[in-house]
């Protein structure tokens, strides 16, 4: 196969107006497994790890920009406090080593329904930059997905980066597997508080075609939670949550767990999640000891 080694992003960008059919590696965790497995066999790889403009982190607006060639590693130690669910969810993925090498870019890219990244970036209303040689655009990260695997990438286009906003409460993030390291997700949670919008933010992964947030959940929520005057949450109202996130899953059965598991797990991790998120907003408040 062709291998394409751009050093620059409009080098990036005019390898692949040239190569539509070539696939982009940044960390290479998921692309070169499924190749060595001869899973995949592309005409072409373009490779971006020398691609400077991808590592790169900034703020602007009150917005942080990730680059898409940002690795795991790095969105834990550099912005952990500011994007406290993300690095929860980097925190879970493979080894050191893949964190190390492992990107958001790659993640979002792959269009798994089982990234780990892509639900707190759901709950935290992220936007994902792409570009080709015709221009740069961002979408919501809601409408990236479209589909098991397939993402709204037209043929010419590559991940720029991701746009969100630092946390503006307590996030939380939770997870299934097989397993406590190395394993694809059974499923996935992510919950974010939005005390001075008086929103909640979520996202599942791992039980629908794409990941999704629970938007009926997040409005029930938003309407229950007493915002002006924290205190205990009313068991009913941490039920109901569950359910309404079980509700809005779509999951199958296979070999890492079946649908009707899912549904119950992730009823589970929403109380979870929702329970410490609040227990998180509520501290050092008088009128929720």
């Amino acid at each position: 196969m062709e291998f394409l080694r751009p050093t620059s992003w409009q080098d990036a960008l005019a390898a692949r107006a040239a190569h539509p059919d070539a696939t982009p590696i940044a960390g290479g965790t998921d692309v070169m497994v499924e190749v060595n497995f001869d899973h995949r066999r592309p005409g072409a790889l373009l490779d971006l790890t020398r691609v400077p403009e991808l590592a790169e982190l900034s703020e602007s607006g009150g917005v942080l920009r990730i680059g898409a060639g940002v690795p795991y590693a790095r969105l834990i130690d550099e912005l952990g406090d500011r994007l406290p669910g993300l690095a929860m969810a980097a925190r879970t993925v493979g080894s050191p080593q893949i964190r190390n090498r492992g990107t958001v870019g790659g993640n979002l890219g792959s269009g798994s329904p089982a990234g780990d990244a892509h639900p707190p970036l759901l709950a935290s209303d992220a936007e994902v930059e792409v570009a080709s040689v015709r221009g740069t655009r961002r979408l919501p990260i809601a409408e990236f997905f479209t589909g098991p695997k397939r993402t709204a990438l037209a043929p010419d286009e590559l991940i720029a980066a991701v746009h969100v906003a630092p946390a503006g409460g307590p996030q939380q993030f939770a997870k299934v597997g097989t397993r406590n390291a190395m394993v694809i997700a059974v499923c996935t949670f992510a919950v974010a508080l939005h005390p001075e919008r008086q929103r909640v933010g979520t996202g599942i992964g791992a039980a629908a075609p794409t990941p999704r947030r629970a938007r009926e959940a997040e409005d029930f929520l938003a309407a229950e939670l007493p915002w002006g005057a924290p205190r205990p949450l009313p068991e009913p109202v941490v039920r109901r949550f569950g359910e309404l996130v079980a509700a809005a899953t779509a999951p199958i059965d296979d070999v890492r767990g079946t649908a009707a598991y899912r549904r119950h797990a992730l009823a589970v991790l929403a109380r979870r999640s929702l329970t410490w998120a609040w227990d998180e907003h509520c501290t050092g408040r008088q009128e929720c000891a």
